[in-house]
This record gives structure tokens, sequence and C-alpha cells, in this order.
């Protein structure tokens, strides 16, 4: 029996990219417990979706903290504490310093709603949309120290049509995020992920210690 990978999500909104990887965990796709449901918004729809999946849930609002770095330190320690070994953010509306990204080299996961490098940042449909792109679609990528700059893991393509609203073309966008990222998050729980420099390799074999 391999070992459980303790992960913990950092949401503001609404979560359903959450929900994708709480059904991913429930069906057994994913061999993993989430241990906390993080946010900065004690309002965001996420954390009920949490708490009804029995998963405990906390808030680190930003106004109680004097700047991003101080804010990090807190939730590094919230992480630790939880004993995590992944972090997930799912619509977390905050750019991590480097104290998170150095506390969890090459484990923390965002998922974007572009083929980066292609429209970082934020309202990236409504970028396609504007630009007249052919396709766009989302990506999975390790967090740095950038904005939507980190190593590519998985992206998946969605066709842009000459009707498209920055709302249509989110819509099916976002049934590709709820495919693609329960999958890296399953690579990454199997030791798969294999990072040299900007190129993360899929390996065919597990790498469980």
């Amino acid at each position: 029996m391999t070992p459980t990978v303790n992960i913990a999500v950092l949401v503001s909104g609404n979560g359903s990219n959450l929900q994708a990887i709480i059904d991913s965990v429930k069906r057994g796709e994913i061999n993993a417990k989430i241990a906390a449901v993080v946010s900065n918004n004690p309002d965001a729809y996420a954390l009920k979706r949490a708490e009804s999946a029995g998963i405990p849930v906390l808030v680190l609002e930003n106004g109680k903290f004097s700047n991003r770095r101080e804010y990090d330190l807190a939730l590094v320690e919230l992480l630790r504490s939880r004993e995590v070994s992944l972090v997930l953010l799912a619509g977390f509306m905050r750019i991590l310093s480097e104290v998170m990204v150095s506390a969890f080299p090459y484990a923390i996961m965002n998922i974007h709603p572009a083929l980066l490098p292609a429209f970082p940042g934020l309202h990236a449909q409504m970028q396609a949309v504007e630009y007249g792109v052919r396709f766009s679609g989302c990506t999975v990528h390790f967090v740095d120290c950038g904005t939507d700059t980190g190593p590519i893991i998985l992206q998946a393509v969605v066709p842009v049509k000459g009707d498209d609203t920055e709302e249509s073309l989110s819509a099916r966008i976002l049934v590709e995020e709820h495919r693609i990222y329960p999958e890296a998050v399953r690579l990454f729980t199997e030791g798969r992920l294999v990072v040299n420099g900007r190129r993360v390799t899929v390996s065919s074999s597990r790498n469980i210690p």
C-alpha cells in the first residue's frame, strides 16, 4: 500500500476545480487526502464545498497581515502543521512570494485558463477572444515567483469559435480544467512528474518512496 499524499487546496471563490479534486479523491483515482482547504476570503463558496465533503477549512484573511511575506509565513506554518506535501491553487487570488515557493519546491500547482505562455494573468479567456486566436485551452503548471510562469505539466486545447464570448469560452475551457487538474495531481502522487529546468516529463513508472 503506497503512502497517501496530504494535499492542501488554496481557494478564493467558487471552487469548481476544488470540487473536481474532491470527486477524484472520493472515486479513488487519486491516492491522496485533502488535509485542508484554505481561503483568504471567508465568504468563498469553495469553503462550503469543503465543509460538505468533511474537509477542514481554514481562513487567512489578507487584512490581518502587513505584507505578502508575513501572510505566506503564516500559510507555510499552517500547511506544515497539517503535514502537507502538495499545494494546489484553485482560484486563489494571491500571488505567492518566495517564502511559499521555497517551502514547497515543485510541489505547488496552479490551473490557468489559457495555453501558457500565452495570456497569463487575469481574464485570460477575454484576452483570447479579443486577440482572435483560433485555439485556447488550459494549463496545469508548477508555481514559481512569477505570474503563471512556472514549468508546464499538462495542457488541453479548446477551439475558439467565431461567436465566442468570454463567458462561452470560459465554460468550455472549464470542462477541460476539471479533467486535467486531477490528472496532474494523480501523476504527482504517483511520483511520475520529473522536472528538468523548464521541462516536465511524465515517467512511465511510479517513483513513490
